[in-house]
């Protein structure tokens, strides 16, 4: 009875930091590990788009938004990075250890549903971070293009981050294969993130068309991310701060229900 007490008191009393820090030790090591795949080619990916659109059809466009083409893309192509990578991180972590059987590593220690959450979005959000601070530094080397606004930058980083992780720790509980989380990521997360004006203000859009790119929230974590480096956006920052703020709780919430009743994960 000694040991189901002090479990208990683990588990649901105070907080189990041990083991919380252990899986955010492991879910951060998991991508530095292999640095060149995580983090390096990531940031190359997002050099090669600067450099074909600054060549095919930068010097030719007009300025948005008073910024010439190239320094308006470079925010949006900073937060979609940092949105994919998240999503990344937590769905192939959990889906590998659903395929490899590891995942009973986790089940099995006393951590709570809430604890299991924060390990794995700390992953997640820490390969965004990583990624983004790299790519600001680039930006401002390369292009002259600082953050107007180094902390909304950081939040929408965050956030951004958390949503994403949150939505890659969602992929990687429902799906059983790679196949289904490549479809996943091939048919709903990668359309939603270019249709969320990374490449354009939606002002650009038809009107029947802004108010479904202004549902996708996505949208917000670009936009935010842009406010925050050259101060223009087409939303406002506390407007995309809410409508981030609402997503991240219900897709926290909702991994955090399915860690509680171990959907597909126990079966």
């Amino acid at each position: 009875m000694a040991n189901v007490s002090e479990y208990g008191v683990r588990r649901f009393g105070r907080a189990n930091w041990l083991g919380v820090w252990t899986l955010i030790k492991r879910e951060n090591m998991r991508y530095l590990a292999i640095w060149q795949q995580t983090i390096f080619a990531p940031l190359v990916t997002a050099g090669l788009f600067l450099l074909v659109f600054s060549v095919a059809i930068g010097p030719d466009r007009a300025d948005v938004m008073g910024f010439r083409y190239v320094a308006f893309l470079a925010p949006g192509l900073l937060m979609m990075t940092v949105i994919q990578n998240s999503f990344a991180n937590t769905s192939s972590s959990m889906l590998s250890a659903k395929v490899m059987g590891s995942i009973v590593d986790t089940l099995m220690p006393p951590l709570s549903p809430m604890e299991m959450t924060l390990g794995f979005l700390a992953g997640g959000i820490g390969r965004g971070l990583m990624i983004g601070l790299v790519l600001l530094l680039a930006m401002g080397i390369t292009l002259g293009v600082w953050p107007a606004h180094l902390l909304w930058t950081m939040v929408f980083v965050l956030m951004g981050g958390m949503f994403m992780g949150a939505l890659g720790l969602l992929g990687g509980i429902f799906a059983y294969k790679f196949d289904q989380m490549a479809a996943i990521s091939n048919f709903v997360v990668t359309p939603l993130a270019f249709l969320s004006g990374t490449f354009y203000s939606i002002t650009a859009l038809p009107e029947i068309l802004q108010p479904i790119t202004r549902a996708n929230p996505m949208f917000y974590i670009i936009d935010g991310g842009r406010f925050g480096v050259l101060g223009v956006s087409d939303s406002g920052p506390w407007t995309a701060l809410v409508v981030i703020t609402v997503a991240n709780i219900f897709a926290v919430s909702l991994v955090w229900v399915w860690f509680s009743r171990g959907y597909r994960l126990k079966s």
